[in-house]
């Protein structure tokens, strides 16, 4: 048992340094080839963990070539248009000019509904309104309407605004992100200050960020209420 237990736990930290190695962008949408990466590492994973018998390495070896092989690929791939297009496709154009392309479609074996569908997700409710809708190599689809039909931005109204400032977390889950703190211009004494004003405690604080404008924003925990 206690065998079982020590080589599932190692396989599992294997996979997720591979994975941390196969880079962030593994974690979101993937490319054909980065999804069979990852499905054949942990079909690779499942068998040492499911039958002791098999030595520890027999796993671990063909686990490590399959990383190599993907980095190699992944460097491959920066360098060479006919690999990249070879292993992760090219983006298919859809529609065109507001026209649906019929032959794009069956060639990508996207039906009208799945084409309705990905636009209903990002909120486009009429096809007419669409100048092009290309298929990534995701499996997403990019959109760009008309002009006219684009959302007005700042600019386009003669308004001027300020750019906005990324928040910076100082206290995640009760935690004070001392590392995160020292990036601003705020010390432990403003922190306190600011749960004081709030009459709240670090370890009652579920999130507090700040901006490079100063502008704080607070959140209590519900058991704490």
């Amino acid at each position: 048992m206690l065998i079982t237990f020590l080589r599932t736990a190692l396989l599992y930290i294997v996979l997720i340094v591979t994975i941390r190695l196969m880079g962030k962008r593994q974690l979101g949408e993937m490319e054909p080839a980065e999804f069979v990466v990852t499905m054949i590492t942990a079909n690779l994973a499942a068998i040492p963990m499911q039958d002791t018998g098999i030595p520890l390495m027999s796993g671990l070896i063909p686990i490590l070539v399959v990383l190599g092989a993907e980095l190699i690929f992944a460097v491959l791939t920066l360098r060479s248009i006919r690999l990249r297009r070879l292993l992760c496709g090219k983006p298919v154009i859809l529609i065109d000019n507001g026209r649906i392309v019929e032959r794009n479609l069956r060639r990508t074996r996207v039906n009208l509904d799945e084409l309705i569908m990905h636009l209903r997700q990002k909120d486009i409710f009429d096809l007419s309104v669409v100048k092009f809708a290309i298929l990534e190599t995701n499996g997403q689809i990019s959109t760009l309407l008309y002009a006219k039909d684009q959302p007005a931005a700042a600019k386009d109204a003669g308004i001027k605004v300020q750019d906005g400032e990324l928040p910076t977390t100082i206290v995640c889950a009760g935690r004070l992100l001392r590392c995160n703190l020292d990036l601003t211009t705020h010390n432990e004494k403003w922190l306190e200050k600011e749960l004081k004003k709030r009459n709240c405690t670090l370890k009652d604080t579920l999130l507090l960020t700040v901006d490079a404008s100063n502008s704080v924003y607070f959140v209590r925990k519900e058991d704490s209420e």
